[in-house]
């Protein structure tokens, strides 16, 4: 079989088409996140009615990427990955025409099941088409290319809704999502170690429950629906925090907070490495505790650089175990690995929508505080499964004495 190598031309190429993949499907998915404010005044809405708008997407994204990741073993990674992207773009010009909130949740929920034809299949094409030593970079330039576009598309939107309307900023992020549909059809080249085999659904059937059957593959799963679900609820309720006393800050301003996203483009690629010298256990560990270290700076009122260096730090947590818990899935699973990154996501995207709808019945009874307590809970049972994990697969060596990578294990 032929493999992509780091350092090549090819491998460049691929890079460039999944970042803009990533851009594509985290600009659409986000891009509501700064204007539930807007929604809430123009629709006369609660904080978690306003919140819906993500959480729609995000449940309906979980629940199709179910079908999406075995429909992909039967017509190819390529084909689903750039049909998802048209779709979800066209669907995302035509929510910036809303006229009211319940057509705009029904375009939203419409565009999380298109969506839902990247995320599951992007993981299982790279570690399909990438040769074992390059796959770690790959996935960190993936998922880089994720935080890139959940952050690009939250500014975006949030400073053209400030200068214009909530309307313009989701028709702005639907224009920049058909140019990065473009890129990646004509930069990504078709499978070369794809196998397609017959729809049959007894044996995906088989094979989920298998999956469901792994240990390991539970506490992963586990760990990403706490890791999205407690990011979500930060950043789904910090711009009402922002915007009121004693920061009286702008939308537009407040869209910049976002610019923190930037921080998982390079703690993805970071934390591969550390993971490479000290060991997986360790680093997800280390990063969920920053996690926590975070929320409780977030409760310091004032000064509002606590704050920032608060959502930086859980912002490098959640990036860093999100980057090890994926990469673990795809390694761990001995077939039907777009199933199993599925069922990763899955549980990931679950968490968004539970976590986002949470934290805004916290936020309506205990304020900011509540939002707080959750993230901390979220975390600690997050920590126990990781020292489940270590005891169902052993501690794994740093790669400096093995040959493998790890993180991908």
């Amino acid at each position: 079989m032929a493999y992509i190598n780091y350092g090549t031309p090819l491998f460049r190429k691929t890079s460039i088409a999944f970042f803009a993949a990533g851009f594509n499907t985290f600009a659409i998915l986000y891009c509501v996140q700064p204007l539930m404010q807007e929604f809430s005044s123009e629709f006369k809405l609660s904080a978690t009615m306003a919140s819906l708008a993500l959480s729609v997407a995000t449940i309906c994204l979980a629940v199709s990427m179910l079908l999406f990741g075995s429909l992909s073993e039967v017509w190819g990674r390529k084909p689903v990955m750039v049909a998802s992207m048209l779709v979800a773009s066209i669907l995302c010009l035509l929510t910036a025409f809303s006229a009211n909130y319940y057509y705009l949740l029904f375009l939203r929920a419409l565009t999380g099941i298109v969506l839902a034809g990247v995320p599951s299949v992007a993981m299982a094409y790279l570690g399909e088409e990438m040769e074992s030593k390059s796959l770690g970079k790959a996935m960190g330039l993936y998922i880089s290319g994720n935080a890139v576009g959940a952050m690009g598309g939250r500014i975006i939107s949030g400073i053209l809704s400030e200068f214009f309307s909530w309307h313009a900023a989701i028709g702005g992020i639907g224009v920049i999502s058909i140019a990065a549909t473009l890129s990646f059809a004509l930069t990504l080249q078709p499978s070369r170690n794809f196998q397609a085999r017959k729809l049959n659904m007894n044996v995906l059937g088989r094979s989920l429950i298998n999956h469901l059957k792994d240990p390991g593959l539970l506490c992963l799963y586990g760990l990403g629906f706490l890791l999205l679900g407690s990011n979500v609820a930060l950043f789904n309720y910090i711009a009402y925090v922002l915007t009121s006393k004693p920061y009286s800050l702008q939308q537009g301003v407040v869209s910049w907070i976002f610019l923190l996203f930037i921080i998982g483009m390079f703690s993805s690629i970071w934390i591969g490495r550390l993971v490479d010298r000290y060991g997986r256990h360790y680093i997800l560990i280390a990063n969920l505790f920053l996690i926590i270290i975070g929320a409780l700076l977030t409760l310091h009122v004032g000064f509002l650089v606590w704050k920032i260096m608060g959502l930086a730090l859980t912002t490098f947590g959640f990036f860093g175990g999100h980057s090890i818990a994926s990469g673990w899935v795809s390694q761990r699973a001995a077939a039907n690995k777009a199933q199993a990154s599925s069922l990763y996501l899955f549980l990931y995207y679950t968490g968004s929508s539970v976590g986002g709808t949470l934290g805004g019945v916290l936020w309506s009874h205990l304020g900011w505080s509540g939002i707080v307590i959750m993230v901390i809970a979220f975390t600690f049972i997050g920590i126990v499964l990781t020292a489940a994990l270590l005891k169902i697969t052993g501690f794994t060596k740093p790669a400096a004495k093995s040959k493998q990578l790890h993180i991908f294990k």
